[in-house]
């Protein structure tokens, strides 16, 4: 009669494990092409790994790098008043489409011009009395019409929002052409005693209208003269600014406020600004971070190897010429790979809304996520737009990103503080593909679009076992003993090796065999037959 029991009970389990398998369970999926943004595909099913080697992707969540800070863009005015032509209603909701923190691309973490940059209106600065040493006239007054109002009302949708700032230029009559394009500031101690003092003034007036600003970084590009808001600075100059002047400054009046080496271009493998800075133990005493764009990409893994404990950030997508179109999102989706598998924390966009010209006030016309025609009203959400929310809406701040390896390049992955691993990957090419993404000894194999962007999040599968953590029976370490840890054990027992499955409590009978006992007496536990299992 046992053996009938057994027997019986041996057939429904391997009945049921060939035709409803038990594996982590599966994917969820979310694909854009050109033609077809943001759609939900069906879940992916995992199945036993079956040793392909084409077209892989694998992911290995147990060998972690940086953790993600966020993701942003920059608040300008030229942006605000593409957003004014719309009714409030619409504006909200192209606002949440950007910061919901629930349905949208829930940016947190956002850049700001100190005074005129290339999307303003025109040049300023936020104090033009030419000799203020002592900054009695400093003004956020042009502010408080543009940007102030761009901020707060992104604030009231995300309320974790961080704000960092970067001048572009300082006040003209700092400089030594005497003008807000190119030149240099004047170097003697009291423009640059001034000069600190105009980021201090500048970290509290925003504090006291409600925006926290949490960091500045010193200069936009500081190699570049252009006829927009510009100014030049040495590598020695950076040291010297913030060893002798601001850092002292920041102590002084607002030490919870970071300061960065930013915003770098440099276009060598080594960054001579960031070395520069670093290796002057009080200049860096003083910094929190360097940010880079452009040419600095080529920079960014020098500066970890050299200086691992820098926090680093992406902070300008480069802008382009307007294309606002898929392959210029596919360059974007290049750019954050590239960033992100060079230790970046975070990225920032450019201009996340302009109008439909995408011009600069000085006649620049550049990419923007979004859209707005003036005219018509009409609200354009750019390839760039879905690019960026495969990335922002899966991959929450505190994750980390995480190894993935294998043959097929395009893909990125990262771990979320609760546990979920996501799997970004884009098809850059002009036929479909399958892939195989594999994690541990499953893998899902969805054939992805041709020109696509595609992410995947496999749900987590419980913590990571700990000798003696967890109790005989619960074999997938999910803190429960219930039917699933029974047919785990009948398939590791007919050989289909499944997944999450933890021998150290598998053998629940204690006989030294994992076996169809095992199985039988977990579904007697289940079913409230048996009280408990045999102790060790």
């Amino acid at each position: 009669m046992k053996r009938r029991i057994y027997s019986g009970f041996f057939c429904i389990v391997l009945c049921f494990s060939y035709i409803c398998p038990v594996w982590a369970g599966s994917a969820s999926w979310t694909s854009s092409t050109n033609s077809s943004r943001w759609v939900q595909q069906p879940d992916q099913a995992f199945t036993p790994y079956d040793n392909t080697t084409a077209n892989l992707v694998e992911v290995n969540s147990e060998i972690t790098y940086q953790v993600i800070d966020g993701w942003g863009g920059c608040f300008n005015e030229l942006g605000w008043t593409a957003l004014l032509v719309l009714s409030q209603a619409d504006r909200e909701t192209v606002l949440r489409e950007l910061f919901d923190p629930v349905t949208g691309c829930k940016f947190n973490l956002c850049r700001m011009p100190i005074g005129a940059n290339d999307f303003a209106r025109d040049y300023y600065s936020l104090n033009d009395s030419s000799g203020d040493y002592d900054m009695s006239d400093f003004t956020i007054d042009r502010d408080l019409g543009c940007l102030i109002p761009y901020i707060k009302a992104a604030m009231a949708i995300q309320l974790n929002l961080k704000i960092w700032g970067s001048p572009w230029t300082p006040p003209a009559w700092m400089k030594t052409n005497g003008v807000y394009n190119g030149g240099r500031l004047t170097w003697n101690a009291q423009t640059l005693d001034a000069y600190a003092l105009y980021f201090s003034k500048y970290v509290q007036t925003y504090r006291n209208q409600g925006i926290d600003v949490y960091a500045i970084h010193v200069q936009n590009e500081p190699i570049y003269s252009t006829k927009y808001p510009s100014c030049l600075w040495n590598a020695a100059e950076f040291r010297d600014f913030i060893r002798d002047y601001l850092g002292p400054r920041f102590k002084q009046d607002n030490p919870d406020c970071e300061i960065w080496i930013g915003t770098i271009p440099d276009s060598g493998t080594t960054n001579s600004y960031a070395d520069t800075v670093l290796k002057d133990t009080t200049a860096s005493s003083y910094v929190s971070g360097v940010g880079y764009q452009y040419g600095g990409k080529n920079a960014i893994q020098w500066t970890h190897d050299t200086y691992p404990s820098m926090k680093l950030m992406q902070t300008e997508n480069e802008c382009g010429n307007h294309e606002n179109d898929w392959p210029y999102a596919e360059k974007t989706f290049g750019l954050m790979k590239h960033y992100f598998d060079h230790r970046a924390n975070s990225y920032m966009a450019w201009n996340p809304v302009l109008d439909e010209t995408g011009l600069s006030s000085w006649d620049w016309a550049q990419c923007s996520m979004i859209s707005i025609n003036k005219n018509t009203r009409a609200v354009t959400y750019n390839p760039e737009f879905h690019l960026y929310k495969h990335f922002s809406y899966f991959v929450e701040t505190g994750a980390y990103r995480i190894n993935s390896g294998g043959s097929f390049e395009d893909r990125i992955a990262f771990k979320n503080p609760d546990g979920d691993i996501v799997v970004i990957i884009a098809n850059r090419s002009d036929q479909s593909k399958t892939v195989t993404i594999k994690n541990g000894s499953e893998m899902i194999k969805p054939s992805i679009a041709a020109r696509s962007f595609n992410t995947f999040v496999i749900p987590a599968t419980g913590p990571t076992p700990t000798p003696g953590e967890f109790q005989l029976g619960d074999v997938n370490h999910d803190n429960t003993i219930d039917i699933i840890d029974a047919l785990l054990v009948a398939q590791h027992y007919v050989g289909l090796q499944p997944g999450n499955f933890y021998p150290a409590q598998a053998d629940v009978s204690c006989d030294g065999a994992i076996d169809i006992i095992d199985a039988l007496l977990i579904a007697q536990f289940y079913v409230g037959l048996l009280s408990e299992f045999c102790q060790r």
